[in-house]
């Protein structure tokens, strides 16, 4: 007994850290899209947040969509627009465990300004 709720609170300990301890080695930057040639700009933002008025240097990719995706970003430092803290930390993470070198972000906060 004792047993399984150690390895359920290890389990439920480790889904808080993915999703709400802060990445390190990212840090936050407001960036102006085509004055940056030397990051790629990939939005995780979902469909329905992303203005229409999106450039054509900035990757669109939903966060629910990296893991199938990935491969469309190129080998270059990467800087990632997102809505919230949980989106950014848990994109950081997926995007670093396909390789991408994740080295700055911008955090968009229209969803709570209502």
């Amino acid at each position: 007994m004792l047993y399984g709720l150690v390895v359920v609170s290890i389990f439920i300990l480790y889904i808080l850290y993915k999703r709400y301890m802060p990445v390190a080695g990212v840090h936050h930057q407001d960036i102006q899209v085509g004055t940056q040639d030397e990051k790629v700009i990939v939005d995780l933002r979902d469909y329905n947040n992303v203005h229409a008025n999106v450039s054509e240097e900035v990757i669109h990719i939903p966060i629910a969509y990296i893991k199938r995706k990935y491969q469309e970003i190129p080998d270059r430092h990467v800087h990632i627009i997102v809505d919230n803290e949980i989106e950014k930390n848990m994109g950081v993470r997926l995007l670093r465990r396909k390789g991408i070198n994740v080295v700055s972000y911008t955090m968009n906060d229209c969803c709570s300004q209502k």
